[in-house]
């Protein structure tokens, strides 16, 4: 069986951070790996508390994942300051490890604040260059380019200074009044759209997590880039589409297991 790490923090509710990537890799039939940056307290209306972990337990942890059982991909989700970063990122180039995908949460879905602004360096200049993925949405886009977006123009040209700028593939997630669900992946000078169709489900806690954790699912399994990204979209719009209701605001990660496990193991 293929193994996935996920690299985030944890969420209370259940929808978002490292109990979505662990019910997405799980769904997506790989063995999910963990190693947590923070305990976080929240929900599906915002986030009102961040215990970090230390960089010396996070290593440790790191370490005990990578010289068990090693991760055939890696995805990295909220990592607020900078000693993690640096944790994270010398120890993924330590084992050199491989298919890193890099959520670069800096604004959750409810746009509360979870980077904090001296570590956004270290994201840049430790992290962002050893990744084979970068998934930001709208507004990080925005930081990461330095430009404002406002069309499918503006996420091109975002997606193509991200690129350049780190050396790596980047998907730029639609949404964000922008257009109904269309993103964009650009490497190698070229872009991709990947279409989608906005689904009118008020649930979307955790979208991005899950997303990006998908995305890592299949290339653990050995899926090209492309290939990932597309079975990553097609298994998100499945899980908003079961419409599965929780409560107020339940995130998309409360209705994987509405999929009847057709994606698991294949």
């Amino acid at each position: 069986m293929k193994t996935a790490l996920t690299i985030a923090g944890s969420d209370s509710s259940g929808g978002a951070g490292i109990q979505a990537d662990i019910k997405t890799m799980t769904a997506n039939g790989v063995f999910a790996l963990t190693a947590i940056t923070a305990l976080t307290a929240q929900n599906t209306t915002g986030v009102t508390g961040i215990f970090e972990t230390s960089p010396e337990f996070l290593a440790q942890q790191l370490d005990a994942v990578f010289t068990d059982i090693y991760p055939d991909a890696v995805k990295i989700g909220m990592v607020s300051s900078a000693g993690l970063i640096h944790t994270i990122a010398q120890k993924l180039r330590q084992y050199e490890a491989k298919h890193i995908v890099v959520d670069p949460v800096m604004v959750a879905t409810s746009g509360s604040r979870l980077l904090q602004a001296d570590a956004v360096a270290a994201l840049t200049g430790q992290l962002l260059p050893l990744a084979e993925l970068l998934t930001p949405n709208i507004p990080e886009a925005e930081i990461l380019a330095g430009m404002s977006i406002t069309d499918a123009a503006g996420m091109e040209a975002a997606a193509r200074c991200i690129s350049e700028r780190y050396g790596c593939a980047v998907l730029c997630k639609g949404g964000h009044q922008i257009n109904d669900a269309d993103d964009l992946l650009w490497r190698s000078g070229t872009g991709k759209w990947f279409r989608g169709r906005r689904i009118d489900n008020p649930n979307t806690h955790g979208t991005g997590c899950t997303l990006s954790s998908a995305i890592a699912s299949n290339l653990a399994k050995g899926y090209d880039l492309d290939t990932s990204v597309e079975r990553a979209k097609e298994y998100i719009s499945g899980a908003l589409a079961a419409m599965l209701d929780l409560g107020k605001g339940s995130g998309p990660m409360n209705h994987m297991f509405a999929l009847k496990g057709e994606f698991v193991g294949d």
